[in-house]
């Protein structure tokens, strides 16, 4: 079985993939921006393995025997799931894979904003021993401090305990009552009593913009924001701004509105944000527990059996 993988693979997780048995998958891996080579490979491709790079109408017309779009993580936001259905292609993604390294690179995120990490590291590297004032008078702590998660799926429910035991007051927001006694409050309620926000809930046209810019300022005046989640729950200007006037203390960004992120983008300039390319999912842990699924749902879909976390089509 044939899959293609259109992504800028690191040595490591090549050496993982050249693992995967080949009498179950044989992974063809492409530059991300290879679309001649996406074209070509996708002509007999049994699956394709999706990162990140949109999977649009398009992509899923040059592929004639394509069965499964695999997503690898959770959201299937950039995926055209309904084409894909109109195609009989089945749309799967990998639910606790990527938990682990998401809750900690959120927390560590916390950590670098709060304490303003990243423009004390660069101030000292350009020679300055004495940090700029600002810094030292903005840092901020866990202990003490109330921690408002929105939305309370698998990352959040393992960083509640986390933020609990460094002495934070969790709070959360949630399309359910959590059932394990987590406090919920409503969003604008959250907003208002947070001293950190961090969002983990996925894009959907009900999320899309969830921050905007009468959120953000209901937030409490030097409130941190941290988002791992999705670009496209933030009003990027009004965070922008917010960060400008010191409204907002600081901000720790995993995802963004556009990605790639554009050079030159605002939020780069300002010293009160700290910055990830979209990485918080990947460890070469959640590689390998990614590629069992996908070996797994290959073996599934050569059989005949029902794929594992199958999601339905809108």
């Amino acid at each position: 079985m044939k899959a293609v993988l259109p992504y800028d693979a690191s040595p490591g997780t090549k050496r993982l993939l050249e693992g995967l048995d080949p009498a179950i998958a044989r992974v063809t891996v492409l530059a991300e921006n290879d679309a001649a080579g996406l074209a070509r490979e996708l002509a007999d491709a049994d699956v394709l393995l999706h990162v990140l790079a949109p999977v649009t109408a398009s992509v899923l017309d040059a592929a004639p025997k394509l069965r499964l779009v695999q997503k690898i993580g959770i959201g299937v936001d950039t995926i055209d799931r309904v084409h894909a259905a109109k195609r009989g292609v089945a749309v799967c993604n990998m639910p606790g894979t990527n938990t682990v390294a998401v809750a900690e690179l959120t927390l560590a995120l916390m950590f670098a904003a709060l304490r303003r990490v990243t423009a004390l590291d660069a101030g000292l590297r350009a020679g300055n021993w004495t940090p700029d004032a600002v810094h030292l008078d903005m840092a901020g702590e866990l202990d003490g401090a109330c921690v408002g998660l929105i939305g309370y799926g698998a990352v959040a429910r393992r960083l509640r305990p986390v933020l609990e035991a460094l002495g934070a007051r969790v709070v959360v927001y949630a399309r359910n009552t959590p059932d394990d006694g987590a406090k919920s409050l409503p969003l604008d309620v959250l907003l208002t009593q947070a001293d950190i926000v961090s969002l983990h809930v996925p894009a959907t046209a009900e999320t899309r913009g969830l921050l905007n810019a009468p959120r953000i300022a209901r937030m409490k005046k030097g409130a941190v924001l941290v988002n791992t989640a999705r670009g496209a729950l933030i009003d990027e200007a009004a965070l922008i701004a917010a960060l400008s006037t010191g409204h907002l203390g600081a901000a720790g960004l995993d995802v963004f509105a556009q990605e790639p992120l554009p050079h030159g983008n605002a939020l780069l300039k300002l010293p009160n944000v700290v910055a990830t390319p979209h990485i918080a999912w990947m460890t070469p842990g959640t590689w390998r527990r990614s590629l069992a699924v996908v070996a797994e749902n290959c073996r599934r879909l050569a059989s005949g059996a029902p794929l594992l976390h199958r999601v339905a089509a809108p």
